[in-house]
């Protein structure tokens, strides 16, 4: 371990830069807490895409927001692209460190080695444990990860609802709409709200609820009040296990091992012949099993 954050007086600045994408930026949030608590002395600052801003806002772990470099005493790098290792010697932080594995590490005074050798295992490891592994390894006494951490406003007044998230990045992890349609009809006692990116193809839903191009805070408040969330291996997925709720996770060619849902009660639904294989009554077995109170 490095412990680098021995090094650091109170009151230094971290950098925490965080490209894309929604998942990876959710799944950060663990990492940034632990880090805080261990050191609420720190600065910290996190640089994010503007268009995912949203999902540190009002999170007591993060002393500030930015779309650009900042100075640092240290700077952490959790992405690894070009853009990132740019920011990075952009920041002009004494201390540098990000992945080994990271294209151009050249620019790291310190590389993080793989999450298994930090671990000391060689399991597979879930991303919030990956995230997590790099605290560790800078110093932050090992303790048990916690689920990720998002902040959303009120959405008292509406009747019980499952949030329903049908799209996904790629068509290998995107389950057919007719079947998600099929489930939202079959619930009992709870509404179905569909949501919809702004380049979502949101036509099938038509008959449904379907909020597209919601903002991220909207999106926030639309998850921290549902009674369960039912979609395809996609960022939405990470928002809804952040707020503590059910989820079934519809996967395709994704490890659930990696990605799937974090620190909630959950099911995954995945099939060796794909995603297509899986069946409507696979899924409402999955919901089933959850119990959820409506």
């Amino acid at each position: 371990m490095a412990n680098l954050l021995e090094r650091l007086p109170s009151g230094s600045r971290i950098a925490v830069i965080r490209l894309r994408s929604l998942g990876d930026c959710v799944l950060t949030t663990p990492a940034v807490a632990m880090l805080k608590q261990h050191r609420p002395d720190l600065k910290i600052s996190v640089i994010v895409e503007p268009r995912f801003a949203a999902l540190f806002e009002h999170n007591p772990d993060v002393d500030e927001i930015r779309a650009g470099a900042c100075s640092a005493d240290l700077v952490l790098n959790f992405h690894g692209g070009t853009r990132s290792m740019l920011l990075t010697g952009a920041c002009r932080a004494k201390l540098r460190a990000g992945f080994g594995h990271h294209r151009y590490g050249f620019i790291y005074t310190h590389k993080i080695p793989r999450a298994q050798e930090i671990f000391g295992v060689e399991r597979p490891v879930h991303t919030a444990e990956h995230l997590a592994s790099a605290m560790f390894w800078l110093g932050v006494p090992r303790a048990e990860i916690p689920r990720a951490k998002l902040f959303a406003g009120d959405m008292a007044g509406r009747a019980p609802y499952a949030v329903i998230h049908p799209f996904a990045s790629a068509p290998e992890k995107t389950w057919p709409a007719d079947r998600f349609i099929e489930i939202a009809r079959r619930l009992t006692g709870l509404n179905s709200v569909f949501l919809a990116g702004p380049d979502d193809e949101a036509a099938p839903f038509e008959s449904c609820e379907v909020w597209k191009n919601a903002s991220l805070d909207r999106v926030k408040s639309l998850m921290a009040g549902a009674s369960l969330f039912i979609g395809n291996d996609s960022g939405p997925a990470h928002i809804a296990a952040a707020f503590g709720v059910p989820v079934v996770a519809i996967f395709g060619s994704s490890d659930p091992v990696t990605w799937g849902p974090w620190r909630t009660e959950s099911q995954v639904s995945r099939s060796p012949e794909g995603i297509g294989s899986i069946s409507i009554h696979d899924v409402i077995a999955a919901i089933e099993s959850l119990k959820v109170r409506v």
